[in-house]
C-alpha cells in the first residue's frame, strides 16, 4: 500500500512537472499581433489581468507560478510592446522583462512654424488630447520620442523646455559681434535665416549680412517676413503681391527697418548658433544663384549684376 501510494505521488509529480513546463512553452490563445502597454511600477499580477483580458493568457494563476518558477528576478518593464499571435507564456514573459519596446517618434524640421507643428501633433493617432497652435519659435525643431496615450500639450512642453534650454546654452556662449541684444531678438533673426537659406554652410553668412543690415539701420527686405502674417509660415503657393510687399504688420520687413515683432518659424540650433556667431563680411544684399544657394555682394550695384544672372538663369529654365 505504502509503495502504490508513493508511485501515485510520483505520478502526480510528474503530471505537475508536465503541467508546469508545458504550459510553459505551448503556444497561447493570443488571436492576433497586439500591443500592449505595461505602466509604470505595475505589478505581475496587475500585467497578468491585462495579459487575460487581451486574450493572451487562459488563466492568469498558471502564468504567475510559472513566471515565478522560470522567470528569475527580472523585473517587468514598463513600456508599449508588440505581443505576436499564439504567444507561449515564456514568449510574453521574455518580451515584458527584456524584450524590445515599441518606440514612435515625431520630427519637427528646422523651420517648421507652429500652425503646421500643431497639425503634426494632431495627426498623431497615438497622441491624445489637443493642443492650440504653440507660441512662433517656442519650439526646438528636432526628433521627440512620444508615447502611446500621451498628451499632445506634454509632447509641446517638452518641445519649448528643449528651446529654452538651447537657447539659454547658446546665449551664454555668444560672440561680442552679435548684433541681437536679447534672446527673443536671436530668434527673431534665426528664425529669418533658417527661411531664408537652406544650406548649412551659408547661414553664419546670411546672419552677417543680416546683422550689417541691422547695424546700418537698413530694411531686412526679407521675403519670408512678408509672406508670414499670410500664411502664418505655410507656403504661399503663389508670387507675393505688390500690395502684400508694401503692407505694415510688424513682420514685413519691406515697410519697416529693424526686426519683425517676433519669429516667423521654429529656426534649429543652427541658426540660432549663426545669429549669435555671424560671419564678418562686408555684404549687404544677396539673391538666388540657381544651385539652391545665393551669391552676395556688398555694394548696389554689385547685387543688380547678380540679380541679371538670377533672372537670365530662371529666363533660360522658362520661368519667365
Amino acid at each position: 500500500m505504502l509503495r502504490r501510494g508513493k508511485l501515485l505521488a510520483l505520478v502526480a509529480a510528474a503530471l505537475a512537472g508536465l503541467w508546469l513546463v508545458g504550459g510553459w512553452f505551448a503556444g497561447g490563445p493570443l488571436p492576433r499581433d497586439t500591443e500592449f502597454v505595461v505602466k509604470d511600477g505595475e505589478s505581475l499580477t496587475a500585467v497578468s489581468e491585462h495579459l487575460l483580458y487581451v486574450g493572451a493568457l487562459g488563466s492568469t494563476n498558471g502564468f504567475r507560478l510559472r513566471a515565478r518558477v522560470f522567470g528569475g528576478d527580472t523585473p517587468i518593464k514598463a513600456g508599449t510592446f508588440l505581443l505576436p499571435k499564439g504567444a507561449s507564456q515564456r514568449t510574453l514573459l521574455d518580451i515584458l522583462q527584456g524584450g524590445k519596446v515599441i518606440r514612435r517618434f515625431v520630427t519637427i524640421p528646422e523651420g517648421m512654424p507652429s500652425i503646421m507643428v500643431q497639425e503634426r501633433l494632431m495627426a498623431q493617432p497615438n497622441l491624445t488630447g489637443t493642443v492650440p497652435v504653440p507660441e512662433e519659435g517656442s519650439l526646438l525643431p528636432d526628433t521627440y520620442e512620444i508615447g502611446k496615450g500621451e498628451s499632445r500639450a506634454s509632447v509641446v512642453r517638452r518641445m519649448q523646455a528643449a528651446m529654452q534650454r538651447t537657447l539659454k546654452e547658446l546665449w551664454a556662449k555668444r560672440s561680442p559681434n552679435a548684433v541681437v541684444k536679447t534672446p527673443q531678438e536671436a530668434l527673431a533673426l534665426a528664425a529669418i535665416v533658417e527661411k531664408e537659406t537652406g544650406k548649412p554652410e551659408e547661414r553664419r553668412l546670411v546672419a552677417g549680412l543680416y546683422s550689417n543690415r541691422l547695424r546700418q539701420g537698413m530694411m531686412l527686405q526679407a521675403d519670408p517676413t512678408i509672406i508670414y502674417p499670410i500664411t502664418q509660415g505655410k507656403p504661399l503657393g503663389r508670387r507675393i503681391r505688390q500690395s502684400e510687399i508694401s503692407a505694415v504688420n510688424g513682420y514685413n520687413t519691406y515697410a519697416m527697418a529693424g526686426l519683425p515683432k517676433g519669429p516667423i518659424t521654429n529656426p534649429g540650433r543652427a541658426s540660432i548658433e549663426a545669429v549669435l556667431h555671424p560671419a564678418p563680411t562686408d555684404a549687404l544684399y544677396m539673391v538666388a544663384d540657381g544651385s539652391g544657394g545665393h551669391a552676395f555682394a556688398k555694394t548696389l550695384e554689385q547685387h543688380n549684376a547678380n540679380v541679371a544672372k538670377w533672372f537670365a538663369i530662371r529666363r533660360a529654365r522658362g520661368e519667365l
